[in-house]
């Protein structure tokens, strides 16, 4: 049978990713109870909420498993009371900076630019975002307008990001996509952030670099207007796999969104396809099309660039009721999943080598 010490050792091997040691040295065993060929471990965890309670768990039956001599093993979970959490962090190390970078597993880096403000870059985000958790995939947004957030506000999202020791943990949405924005980090959220242009741009660097997203399967970077500096920074700083174009029917803003796109091909970052906000709006009466702003010249632009129109948004007063509520993740437009069907089968498995 197997003894209590044999399981502890076997237990050195699995480390907390967050924190990371491994779970005996930082006080997370409890209990070890040996039943004939069944294992009960109690385990206590710093918080229940922890993103990696899955993989913990997983790892501490593989760990016991590989024994001879056991067929089952049982973990139960526990939180630590504060005073215990306290204790823990402070004999653990503050973290250094940008080492959450080199711990993170993101598969694929996705931007959203226009070039303009005020075209819906953020409800693009956020739609693509939650079409992509709908599938199963692990999704977080880097909200990188840092002047002008408002995935949190469409999010309903009010809770501070905690600070671990390995780097800034972002909140989680009502469905589960991890953000991480500066509206997060304000005292209130209508607070202006008065910075100048480098500074905008290192925020971007640490949300990249500071902030511990874990696994993810697509990250998407909700990008500020124009083509200077924090746009050159993501572009630059992120190893970006795409870019997801966002235009409205003006041809004021198709000709902006046309100085974006230019700059893109010019950094060499493929353009996934074009999505058109506020193309038309539905008479509730009658079914009948307008086209407020004038009639859509947004394909002609696509074929000019060379790239696919992927979605047309209409102009639906229940995207702005839901964002208002905090819930535009209950959004469902028709056809729109077509569009991350292209995005899936455009965006590249190798991401773009940032050019500095």
């Amino acid at each position: 049978m197997l003894s209590e010490d044999q399981i502890g050792v076997a237990l050195r091997n699995v480390q907390d990713p967050e924190l990371g040691r491994d779970i005996v040295s930082l006080g997370m065993v409890r209990k070890v109870e040996v039943r004939e060929r069944a294992i009960l471990i109690t385990l206590a965890l710093t918080t229940l909420e922890c993103p990696f309670t899955e993989q913990i768990v997983e790892e501490v039956r593989a760990a016991v498993l590989a024994l001879d001599g056991t067929t089952h093993v049982q973990v139960e979970l526990t939180e630590m009371s504060p005073s215990e959490r306290e204790h823990l962090m402070e004999g653990i190390s503050k973290p250094t900076e940008g080492k959450a970078v080199h711990l993170n597993r993101i598969s694929r880096v996705v931007g959203v630019m226009s070039g303009k403000g005020g075209v819906g870059k953020s409800l693009v985000t956020a739609m693509v975002a939650t079409e992509l958790h709908r599938r199963g995939l692990r999704v977080g947004i880097m909200d990188a307008d840092i002047t002008g957030p408002s995935i949190p506000k469409m999010l309903g999202l009010t809770e501070r990001p905690r600070s671990g020791p390995i780097g800034i943990v972002p909140v989680r949405s009502r469905t589960g996509i991890a953000v991480m924005s500066i509206n997060l980090l304000l005292e209130r959220e209508d607070d202006a952030v008065i910075w100048r242009g480098p500074l905008v741009a290192g925020a971007v660097k640490q949300f990249w670099g500071d902030v511990f997203w874990g696994t993810l399967d697509y990250l998407l970077v909700d990008m500020p207007p124009g083509t200077s500096d924090v746009p050159l920074t993501v572009m630059q700083s992120l190893p970006l796999n795409g870019i997801i174009l966002v235009t409205s029917p003006q041809d004021l803003a198709s000709m902006v969104v046309r100085k974006a796109a230019h700059m893109v091909t010019q950094l060499e970052v493929p353009i996934l396809g074009l999505i058109e906000n506020m193309s038309y709006t539905v008479c509730p009466h009658c079914g009948q099309q307008y086209e407020i702003f004038g009639k859509s010249h947004v394909l002609g632009m696509a074929m000019l660039l060379g790239i696919p129109l992927l979605a047309q948004i209409p102009l639906d007063p229940a995207i702005t009721a839901l964002a208002d509520e905090g819930c535009i993740e209950d959004y469902r437009l028709e056809g729109f999943s077509k569009a991350v069907d292209e995005i899936l089968w455009r965006v590249p498995e190798k991401a773009t080598t940032p050019k500095f």
